[in-house]
């Protein structure tokens, strides 16, 4: 578990670079807001819409090879983003990284619950906490190296992606051992996909994804809108990052002990309000409240992620890509709807948009069934 979390890490720290480059490809390139976020969206597509694609391959295939391969591709891309000459460019090696990022995810998430035995919920939360760090880590690491050495101090940022890259190939062969047998991935797929429950919490995992994306893009633009310097709104960013780190040690075990259900509608209903401190009060009030969001939100990614996989047993790389992918795919379409809201309105309207999202969500979340069906009780035949 812990060289998967790592491979997280390392994927969502490439990616966790993005909106903290944002304000600096902003002045270097003279950006709008539209066009900032059209660099989110062009991450989050190639990052989502194929990762289906690469999850139905490892569930037909298997493809241990994917978790090298994602984390190296994703760093690389990125670092090399941060130093291209044109925008253009930029969006290119943008989508270069984000394919790293697709390729990474539904393999990795398969092989967390491989590993995770009974408790799923703690295993992939576990699993989600090293994308949760790795994304947190992302601006603090991006921020001082483009202050203190320009955008060209981007191309340090492949450095810990090739490090991982590396031990993930040293240790591929015991990776491989955690492969269950035909039998046992008989019985882990025993049960009927439930595809309308999967559809309703696509629904929710779209909604709570429009309020992330547009805070993690905005949210930094939006301090500097209020006079802040850059560096100010990474390290909000950053922290609303980390807490949600946090978050996901709790919600885990939460989700094992209480019921996936439960855990997820809790969060749902605090997001919302939560959003509004941040933007109407402001100050260490909004930002501990910011931090909150981040504990509600990515708290139960991995919540989300293990309910997909339970609502389709019998194609559990498949849920992963659909969970992880539509999640991050459906997010970059808002974040990019929500820049051109900001140009026509302003950050404050877009901002708005966010805090409603997640109640939309709720609403969806309401009929959800219980992700676990009861076990029965069947003869086993005695062995003497």
């Amino acid at each position: 578990m812990t060289l998967l979390s790592a491979g997280h890490l390392g994927t969502d720290f490439a990616n966790g670079t993005l909106p903290a480059l944002l304000p600096f490809f902003v002045d270097r390139f003279d950006l709008s807001y539209t066009l900032a976020a059209t660099l989110v969206l062009a991450s989050a597509v190639s990052s989502s819409v194929i990762q289906p694609l690469f999850g139905l391959w490892s569930d037909r295939r298997g493809a241990l090879w994917l978790l090298p391969a994602g984390v190296g591709i994703a760093g690389i891309g990125m670092a090399l983003a941060a130093d291209a000459s044109s925008y253009w460019l930029v969006l290119v090696l943008v989508v270069v990284s984000g394919v790293g990022v697709a390729a990474y995810h539904p393999e990795g998430s398969k092989f967390a619950a491989y590993a995770s035995g009974v408790r799923r919920a703690s295993g992939m939360s576990a699993f989600s906490i090293g994308g949760n760090v790795g994304y947190a880590l992302g601006p603090i690491v991006a921020t001082p190296l483009v202050v203190a050495f320009g955008l060209r101090g981007g191309l340090l940022l492949a450095l810990p992606c090739l490090a991982i890259a590396a031990a993930l190939v040293a240790t591929a062969r015991f990776l491989a051992g955690f492969v269950p047998t035909a039998a046992q991935r008989a019985r882990q797929a025993a049960g009927e996909d439930r595809r309308g429950a999967m559809a309703l919490l696509l629904g929710v995992i779209g909604f709570r994804s429009l309020a992330w994306f547009g805070l993690v893009t905005f949210v930094p633009l939006w301090e500097v809108s209020l006079g802040h310097s850059k560096s100010y709104g990474n390290h909000l960013l950053a922290l609303m990052l980390l807490t949600g780190g946090l978050g996901t040690i709790v919600a885990g075990p939460a989700a094992d002990r209480l019921g996936r259900r439960p855990v997820l509608l809790a969060s749902l209903v605090a997001t919302g309000p939560l959003i509004l401190v941040f933007v109407t009060v402001g100050g260490i009030p909004g930002a501990i409240a910011l931090a909150l969001v981040g504990v509600c939100v990515i708290g139960t990614f991995g919540v989300t992620m293990v309910m997909s996989q339970e609502y389709l047993p019998r194609h559990i790389g498949m849920a992963s890509g659909l969970s992880i992918g539509l999640s991050i795919g459906l997010g970059g379409v808002a974040a990019v709807a929500l820049g051109a809201l900001a140009d026509a309105v302003d950050l404050r309207a877009a901002l708005y948009v966010c805090a409603a999202a997640p109640v939309v969500g709720l609403v969806l979340a309401l009929p959800l069934p219980s992700s676990r069906r009861r076990a029965r009780f069947e003869p086993e035949p005695v062995v003497p």
